[in-house]
């Protein structure tokens, strides 16, 4: 009973999240589209809390900024933003393109996923995105705890060779990320590459190209967690 009321309150949250903050083309629409991004993604709390650090030079991670946010980065010099969410067409993402529209910022997007494995080709999208991003760039998921903290995890492997022990320091409960909750599969699939890599050495990228797969991972996972 209590899961079944669990799921039933989850589905009425998903349908409210969803049914509104989708339009700033008129005043109420913007009021509405407001009060949706600082309700439902909790934009409220990170007024005061950004979770910005330095992943390399250049590169840098953080939570979702709002338009105020987008322009202290400009101010910064950030030239480039990296979106791991996705496009949704919420308030989130419609404050972010305006506000990067109007101050000349590159946005782009990658997604990815904090509670299961991104398909091999979308982490491979990610990769190509990162490299592709004009420096400085900062990269971003909701919290800037999980997707982020993969995100650079990936980008220190890959772009700047760290070995994947020492980049897993992205991926730490200071960022708020916490290995014991469903988003530990962030950490699940990098310790699958390390422990492939132990066996017999693997360029990261070439194993999420020919060897990763997200099912298994995500089986291997939920197994650990049973445990």
């Amino acid at each position: 009973m209590p899961t079944k009321r669990h799921s039933a309150l989850k589905s009425l949250e998903v349908r409210l999240r969803t049914s509104f903050g989708r339009d700033l083309s008129t005043p109420a629409g913007r009021r509405a589209a407001w009060a949706h991004f600082h309700l439902f993604d909790h934009a409220f709390l990170r007024t005061v809390w950004s979770n910005f650090d330095q992943v390399a030079e250049g590169v840098y991670r953080a939570n979702q900024p709002g338009p105020k946010r987008l322009e202290k980065w400009k101010a910064m010099g950030i030239r480039g933003v990296l979106n791991l969410r996705g496009a949704d067409g919420l308030s989130p993402w419609l404050f972010e393109e305006e506000a990067c529209e109007r101050l000349g910022l590159d946005l782009r997007v990658a997604k990815i996923y904090a509670r299961r494995p991104a398909r091999s080709a979308e982490i491979l999208r990610l990769i190509e995105t990162m490299r592709a991003m004009p420096r400085p760039f900062v990269m971003h998921c909701k919290s800037g705890a999980d997707r982020a903290g993969f995100a650079a995890v990936l980008y220190l492997t890959i772009v700047e060779k760290v070995p994947v022990e020492q980049a897993m320091r992205h991926l730490h409960w200071r960022y708020l990320h916490l290995k014991s909750t469903p988003t530990g599969i962030c950490d699940h699939v990098v310790e699958l590459y390390a422990a492939r890599n132990r066996a017999g050495p693997i360029p990261m990228e070439d194993w999420f190209a020919t060897e990763y797969d997200p099912h298994a991972a995500a089986e291997s996972f939920a197994a650990r967690r049973r445990r």
